[in-house]
C-alpha cells in the first residue's frame, strides 16, 4: 500500500510514525505524517502531536467524523522554512485535497510547528485562501458600447439577459 502523503509505501514512510516505532525528524515529516493520520482517522497521533497549549481547540469527536467521512485524494507541500533535524520550530505550507459529501475540497494552511519535549508537534497555522479570481476582459458597464459589436449599449443588448 502507498502512504497516502505520497511516499512509496506506508511501511516505510509513515507507518513507524503513526505505531509510534520512530519520531519525525523534521517538521514536513511530521506534517506527512499529521496528514496520513487524517486519512486513517487516527485521532490518537493527531492529538497527540498537537501542541498541549492549542489541543483544546480541537474536538476530537467532529474532527474524527469528518476525516473518517472524507476521501483523501493527496498532499502537496508548497513550501517548508526552518523546520530541520536542528531547528526548534520552522513552517509547512501545504494543500490538502479531499471530497466531503460529494463536494471536491482544498485545505490550504501554513502550519507553525515547534519542538516540545525534543519532539516535533503541531502549534497552530493560518488558513490560506487562494489567488482572487481576476477578470481577463475588462468590466463592461451597463451604458458602455456592448462588446459584441452591435452599436448599442450593453444595457440595450448583450446586457438584458
Amino acid at each position: 500500500m502507498s502512504c497516502p502523503c505520497g511516499g512509496v509505501s506506508l511501511q516505510s514512510c509513515c507507518g513507524p510514525y503513526l505505531a509510534h516505532a520512530a519520531k519525525p525528524a523534521t517538521a514536513e515529516a511530521l506534517m506527512r505524517a499529521r496528514y496520513t493520520a487524517f486519512t486513517l482517522a487516527d485521532m490518537d497521533y493527531i492529538l497527540g502531536t498537537h501542541h498541549p497549549a492549542t489541543v483544546k481547540k480541537v474536538d476530537r469527536d467532529d474532527t474524527e467524523s469528518w476525516a473518517r467521512d472524507s476521501i483523501w485524494q493527496g498532499l502537496q507541500i508548497l513550501a517548508t522554512r526552518g523546520g530541520g533535524p536542528e531547528d526548534q520550530e520552522g513552517t509547512v505550507e501545504f494543500i490538502a485535497r479531499f471530497s466531503y459529501q460529494d463536494e471536491v475540497q482544498e485545505h490550504h494552511e501554513l502550519a507553525h510547528f515547534v519542538r516540545h519535549e525534543g519532539d516535533w508537534i503541531y502549534h497552530d497555522g493560518k488558513i490560506r485562501k487562494g489567488e482572487p479570481v481576476r477578470r481577463a476582459d475588462p468590466k463592461v458597464g451597463r451604458n458602455d458600447p456592448c462588446p459584441c459589436g452591435s452599436g448599442k449599449k450593453f444595457k440595450k443588448c448583450c446586457g438584458t439577459a
